[in-house]
C-alpha cells in the first residue's frame, strides 16, 4: 500500500480497540516469567555450550601477542576463538568498529577472544588464563581537547550541513538584547536491565540466532555481510527485548561471537555480554559540547539564533546531532546551526533515546530560559512569542500539526504555573528551597517501510505475523489492537507473532517510529484480507462492514470465521511512504513541568513533582503510551541529576562500567509523574493519522529540571550532570 494522500476516514477512527487503555497482552507473560529473553531460551536447542567474552585492556594499539595454551586446557573448555580462528571477517553497515578485534585495537574491551566451555563459569576461568600482549598507541580521549580539531561530519547525509538563513552574524551583533553561552552534556550509557545476550545454532550452513535486537532486518544483512554468507542462511529470533533505548538497533558483539564459538565448538552456543562490556564494548550516547547564541528585540522577538555543536567518535562514526530541533522549534529570520565531529578513541558512540534532540534541548531550553530572564519575560511567553506555524528555515513548508502553544498552556493550568516565583529562591519550606521549571518536547516524526502478514482461520481467530519487535513498548498490544480493529473482532481473538526475521520486514523499534509505522504496515496488510474476505463471501469489498465478529453488507450479516471454512485466508502487505513529510513537517512537541526542592544547606536535590503534555497525534493505547511517556521523564530525570560515564583520560575507558557506579534513577528519585496527552489525529502521519511518542517523553526532561533548579536556588549549572558539588559553592545562604 502507497501512502502518499493524507488519510481519509476509515476503519481505525471507529475507536473500538484502537485508542483504547487495553493492558499488555504479554503482560502476564512477562510479570510470571514466561516471557523468555534471549539468554532464556532453554529448549529450542539441545545441550548449548556457554561463551565468555574477553575485552582489550587498552584503548588503541595492536595485540603483539595472544597465549591461548593455557585457557584451552582448562576444564571444559571446547574452544577458543580469536581473530585468526575466525578467519576473514567483514565490517557490517552499520558497525563503526570490528567486532572482534585483531590485531589492530580499536577501542577499550573491544572483543578480542572468546572462551566456549560446557558452563559459564568454566568459561570466565579459562578466559582468564588468556595471556595478551598489547602494544599500545597514544590515543584521544578529551573532547575538551580534541574540540579545536573538530571537522565537518562527512557522509552524504544532509542533516548533517551546516545550515544557513539571513545573517545571522550581523542580526546577532545589532540585537539589543543578546545571549552567548555553552552548555555540556556528557557520555551516558543505556544502561538497560537485559545484557546484550546471543544464543547460536548451526544446523549446516544456516544459522539461527535468537537474540535481542530492535532492528531484525539490520541484523539479518550485517551479520551475513560480517560474515559472507547469504542472507537467506540467517535467521533472527527476538520476540521478547529488556530493554534498548537504541543500544540492540545494531550488531553487537555478543551475535558474532555467539556464532563463531557455536561454528568451532559445533555446538549451540550461549553468549552474554557482562555489563562492563555493555558499557564500553557496544555503544553509548557520546558527550556533546554546546554554544548557543540568541538575540533578540527588547520586546522578546528572537532576531537571531545560532547553534553549534561538538561531539567525538570512532573514525568513521558520526556525531551526536544535538542542533536538530534548534532547526525547527522557534520562529527567528536569521539562523545558523553547525556540528563539528572529534575523532576520539572511545567507544563507540550511536543512536540513545532521541538522539540529538535529547542532549540538544538541554542546552537550547536552558539557553531559552536565560534569555526570558534577561528580557524581563515569562519563560512561557517568551517561548510562546516566538511559536511558528511553518519550518522556519523553509517558511514555504508548514508543519501538518503544530500545538505547542496548546502544550504550554494547558501544562501551565494543570501544574500550577502562575503560583511560580519569577525571583528565584524566594520559595521555601523548611529546609528546601523550592523551584519550578518548564521546557518545550520536541521529536521528529519518522515514519518507515513496514510490511506484515494476516491471517484468518476457521474460527475466527486472526492471526499477526511481522519481525517488528517490543522492546517493552507495547508493540504486540498496539498491533493486536489494530487488526482487531480493522477485521471488527476483540483483543481476544487475536494472536501477535513478533521479533522473527522469517516474517515480513517492519520498520523495527527505533527513533520513535515503530509504533506508527508498524501498526500501519499491519493496517494495509488488513485491508488486504478484507478485500480477501468480502470476496469470499460475495460482498462488496468498499460496502462491507467488520463489527462485532461479522461482515455487515446491505442487509446480509456473515460470520466472519465462514470465510476461512475452506481453510485460512491470508494476506500479506508494506507500507510504503510517499514525500508527505517533504511537503510538510511532520515532528511532534510537548511540554515539561518539573517541581524541584534543594536543600539549603547539603544542595540535595529532590524532584517533586513532574508532568509532561504531549501533542503526538492519534495515541494508539494511552496506558502503553503514558509508559513510555513515564520512562522517558524518567531517563531525563536522569541524565538531569546523575548520569555521567567517567572518562579516564589516561588509558580511554569508562571508569564506571556498571550500575554500582554509573548512577540511574530508582524508584524512591521518581515522584508522582502526570501525563496529558492532548486528542489529536496527523492524517499526514499514516493512515493511523498516529505519531511516535516514546521518545518525546525524554526531550526537554533534562533542561525543566535544570530550569527548576535554577527557579529554586538562584544557581544556575550548564555542566551536566546538576550534582550537588556544582551546586553548593553558589548556594544562597541557608539561614
Amino acid at each position: 500500500m502507497k501512502f502518499d494522500k493524507p488519510a481519509t476516514d476509515n476503519p481505525i477512527d471507529r475507536l473500538k480497540v484502537v485508542g483504547q487503555p487495553y493492558d499488555r497482552i504479554d503482560g502476564a507473560r512477562k510479570v510470571t516469567g514466561a516471557a523468555r529473553y534471549a539468554y532464556e531460551q532453554h529448549d529450542v536447542v539441545s545441550n548449548p555450550a556457554y561463551g565468555y567474552v574477553l575485552g582489550a585492556g587498552i584503548a588503541k594499539g595492536r595485540i603483539a601477542s595472544i597465549d591461548l595454551d593455557a585457557a584451552g586446557k582448562a576444564p571444559g573448555v571446547l574452544a577458543v576463538v580469536t581473530a585468526k580462528e575466525a578467519g576473514a571477517l567483514k565490517k557490517g553497515k552499520r558497525n563503526t568498529a570490528r567486532l572482534l578485534a585483531g590485531p589492530e585495537v580499536e577501542h577499550y574491551h573491544q572483543a578480542v577472544a572468546l572462551v566456549v566451555a560446557e558452563s559459564f563459569e568454566q568459561a570466565r576461568a579459562a578466559a582468564s588464563l588468556i595471556k595478551v600482549e598489547y602494544a599500545a598507541a597514544k590515543g584521544a580521549f578529551d573532547l575538551k581537547a580534541a574540540k579545536d580539531k573538530a571537522v565537518k561530519p562527512e557522509g552524504d547525509d544532509p542533516s548533517l550541513d551546516d545550515t544557513h538563513v539571513g545573517d545571522f552574524a550581523g542580526a546577532f551583533k545589532n540585537a539589543p538584547v543578546k545571549l552567548d553561552e555553552s552548555y555540556t552534556t556528557p557520555d551516558e550509557s543505556h544502561a538497560m536491565m537485559e545484557p546484550h545476550a546471543t544464543l547460536a545454532a548451526w544446523e549446516g550452513d544456516k544459522l539461527t540466532l535468537w537474540t535481542a535486537n530492535q532492528m531484525v532486518a539490520w541484523g539479518v544483512t550485517d551479520m551475513a555481510t560480517t560474515l559472507g554468507i547469504p542472507k537467506q542462511n540467517i535467521r533472527i529470533v527476538s520476540p521478547f527485548i529488556g530493554g534498548g533505548f537504541g543500544g540492540k538497533l545494531f550488531l553487537r558483539a555478543d551475535v558474532l561471537l555467539a556464532a563463531l564459538g557455536a561454528r568451532a565448538a559445533k555446538r549451540p552456543v550461549k553468549v552474554a555480554l557482562t555489563r562492563r562490556l555493555m558499557m564500553n564494548n557496544t555503544t553509548h550516547r557520546p558527550a556533546t559540547i554546546q554554544r548557543i547564541r540568541l538575540g533578540a528585540t527588547k520586546e522578546g522577538k528572537i532576531t537571531a539564533i545560532g547553534h553549534e555543536s561538538w561531539s567525538g567518535d570512532l573514525k568513521g562514526g558520526g556525531p551526536e546531532v544535538a542542533v536538530q530541533q534548534t532547526r525547527l522549534l522557534y520562529a527567528g529570520a536569521n539562523r545558523m546551526t553547525a556540528m563539528r565531529l572529534a575523532e576520539l578513541d572511545l567507544p563507540e558512540g550511536n543512536a540513545m533515546r532521541a538522539p540529538g534532540e535529547s542532549p540538544g534541548l538541554m542546552a537550547l531550553e536552558v539557553a531559552m530560559d536565560e534569555m526570558a530572564e534577561k528580557l524581563g519575560l515569562d519563560p512561557i511567553a517568551f517561548r510562546l512569542l516566538n511559536d511558528t506555524q511553518v519550518d522556519p528555515e523553509k517558511p514555504e513548508r508548514p508543519f501538518s500539526m503544530r500545538r505547542f502553544d496548546e502544550c504550554f498552556k494547558v501544562g501551565a493550568e494543570r501544574f500550577g504555573w502562575s503560583r511560580r516565583s519569577a525571583r528565584p529562591g524566594q520559595v521555601r519550606e523548611g529546609s528546601w528551597l523550592i523551584g519550578i521549571g518548564v521546557a518545550a518536547a520536541f521529536r521528529n516524526n519518522l515514519v518507515m517501510k513496514s510490511g506484515a502478514r494476516v491471517s484468518l482461520d476457521s474460527n475466527g481467530t486472526v492471526t499477526v505475523e511481522t519481525d517488528m519487535t517490543d522492546i517493552g513498548t507495547g508493540s504486540y498490544t498496539i498491533i493486536g489492537q489494530t487488526a482487531a480493529e480493522m477485521l471488527g473482532v476483540g483483543l481476544d481473538k487475536v494472536v501477535v507473532k513478533l521479533g522473527d526475521s522469517a516474517f515480513p520486514v517492519s520498520a523495527g523499534s527505533g527513533g520513535q517510529w515503530g509504533g506508527n509505522s508498524s501498526t500501519a504496515g499491519v493496517y494495509a496488510a488488513c485491508v488486504k484480507l478484507r478485500e480477501a474476505v468480502a470476496q469470499k463471501l460475495g460482498v462488496n469489498s468498499t460496502e462491507a462492514e467488520f463489527a462485532g465478529g461479522e461482515v455487515k453488507a446491505g442487509n446480509r450479516s456473515l460470520a466472519l470465521a465462514s470465510a476461512a471454512k475452506g481453510g485460512p485466508l491470508t494476506a500479506e502487505d508494506t507500507i510504503e511512504y510517499g514525500n508527505l513529510d517533504e511537503t510538510h513537517q511532520q515532528s511532534t512537541f510537548g511540554a515539561h513541568f518539573v517541581e524541584v526542592g534543594v536543600d539549603a544547606a547539603t544542595a540535595e536535590t529532590r524532584i517533586r513533582r513532574m508532568l509532561a503534555v504531549c501533542a503526538a497525534g492519534r495515541i494508539l493505547n494511552p496506558k502503553t503510551a503514558r509508559s513510555q511517556v513515564i520512562g522517558a521523564m524518567t531517563m531525563g530525570a536522569g541524565a538531569a541529576l546523575m548520569e555521567e560515564l567517567a572518562v579516564d583520560k589516561r588509558r580511554g575507558f569508562f571508569v564506571n562500567h556498571d550500575l554500582a557506579g554509573y548512577e540511574v534513577p530508582v524508584h524512591a528519585d521518581i515522584p508522582h509523574q502526570e501525563v496529558v496527552f492532548l486528542d489529536e489525529t496527523d492524517p499526514m502521519s499514516s493512515p493511523m493519522k498516529a505519531k511516535g511518542v516514546g521518545e518525546l517523553g525524554i526531550c526537554g526532561v533534562g533542561a525543566a529540571v535544570a530550569n527548576a533548579i535554577y527557579n529554586a536556588t538562584g544557581v544556575r549549572v550548564r555542566d551536566y550532570p546538576i550534582t550537588l558539588d556544582k551546586l553548593l559553592a553558589r548556594m544562597p545562604d541557608a539561614a
